[in-house]
């Protein structure tokens, strides 16, 4: 009887022990968008064409932590005259969670200028860090990076906003954990060189000094449609105002009927 109760014992310590180092990972619901979308966009600085990015999401077997993964590429290029004397060849790539739409892995080749940047993360979200290659840095689960907060931000809920309505989430950024934060200024409707949308407006609530200097001296526009798609972003910079509009879409998941007719 004594054996029994103590392998019974043992048995209830190794449950114990089971259920409270198991990860429960967030989940989303995206009807946004789907394995085969891209997206293009041209940036223009006045009425020139600088240069040129392209999102597009891919199908993988790559795994993480044996979970099912989706795999977002998102690259930029200078245009014509611009590489002449300042070249942009950028890649950036990520593989998330198919489920949570965080990511496992993210990949990041920058070229510009001959400015180069190489960084490789590996997001251990099970064990709440970031490995960089050298150093584990702790993060908090279900953290993004710079292409997955592309795609997460748009499962976002905007039904029924209000004008101030702010939106956040955690970020992982050059070794640095940032708060991204999104705030909601009303509807508009956006005329580009593929016609007019009826969009969501939005500016970051930024930190006076890092990047910008003011929420107003950056603005984006998303479709107001099930596919939330980024259509717009324009910048004040200090030698002028550069913009970033959508020129071609194919895979969406959805109809575009923010496009008005």
């Amino acid at each position: 009887m004594k054996k029994l109760l103590y392998i019974v014992g043992l048995v209830g310590v190794f449950f114990t022990m089971t259920s409270t180092t198991e990860v429960t990972y967030p989940t989303v619901t995206n009807k946004a968008f789907q394995v085969g979308e891209k997206l293009r966009y041209r940036v223009t600085y006045g009425f020139i064409d600088a240069g040129e990015a392209v999102m597009e999401v891919k199908a993988t077997t790559k795994k993480g932590s044996n979970r099912e993964l989706l795999n977002a590429v998102g690259t930029g290029k200078t245009l014509g005259g611009f590489n002449a004397f300042f070249k942009v060849n950028d890649k950036y790539e990520t593989y998330m969670d198919k489920k949570g739409l965080f990511p496992w892995f993210f990949v990041r080749r920058v070229d510009e200028g001959g400015y180069k940047v190489n960084q490789d993360y590996t997001f251990k979200q099970d064990k709440y860090q970031v490995n960089n290659g050298k150093k584990d840095f702790k993060a908090p689960l279900g953290i993004q990076d710079m292409v997955s907060s592309f795609y997460y931000a748009r499962t976002l809920n905007f039904k029924d906003m209000k004008k101030g309505k702010t939106f956040e989430f955690k970020c992982f950024m050059d070794d640095e954990i940032y708060n991204l934060k999104i705030k909601y200024v009303g509807d508009e409707v956006i005329t580009i060189r593929k016609g007019k949308f009826n969009c969501h407006k939005f500016v970051p609530v930024v930190q006076t000094g890092r990047y910008f200097k003011s929420e107003e001296d950056v603005n984006f526009w998303v479709t107001n449609d099930d596919n939330k798609i980024p259509i717009m972003v324009k910048a004040k910079i200090p030698v002028g105002v550069v913009k970033m509009h959508l020129v071609e879409w194919s895979g969406l998941k959805n109809d575009l009927k923010s496009k008005v007719k």
